[in-house]
């Protein structure tokens, strides 16, 4: 346990670092291009990988879009983002750490743990609440405009 909690706090430091470095420069003052955050989702697999500038840097299980729920495929940016949402389509269900990215559809955390792993949603792509948060997280330190989900099957 203690073992991952390390290695997700070096990860994110790593990578927040990292950021830092290319958005101010090294010494210079000069900014460049900040890190690109990308979130690959495979709905096959329901699984999460998120690289920074090209390095794999989690994976995660997902639930997407449950029998007659699309999660659409394709390349997004978010759209916005919400520390708590509830949904106004399903009965105010809550949708913590919501990162919106075409419409109505969000990467978001979900109580339902269990299912994580296998479909289970109405089309968005749900976490653990530990790992949506630091999607969350990352996606505001780098901004959306450097990150990007991309969804296949």
């Amino acid at each position: 346990m203690y073992t991952a909690i390390s290695t997700k706090l070096i990860n994110i430091a790593a990578a927040a670092l990292t950021g830092a470095v290319l958005l101010f420069g090294p010494d210079n003052g000069v900014a460049h291009a900040a890190n690109q955050i990308v979130a690959r989702i495979s709905l096959s697999k329901q699984t999460m990988q998120v690289m920074v500038d090209g390095r794999p840097t989690f994976a995660w299980k997902v639930s997407t879009g449950a029998k007659g729920h699309v999660t659409p495929t394709g390349s997004f940016k978010p759209t916005r983002m919400h520390q708590m949402w509830y949904s106004r389509k399903y009965d105010n269900a809550p949708m913590p750490h919501s990162v919106f990215f075409k419409g109505g559809y969000a990467v978001h955390a979900t109580n339902f743990v269990k299912r994580l792993g296998q479909p289970a949603s109405h089309g968005c792509v749900r976490l653990h609440p530990v790992d949506a948060a630091d999607f969350y997280q990352l996606v505001e330190t780098f901004g959306p405009a450097n990150t990007r989900i991309v969804i296949v099957k």
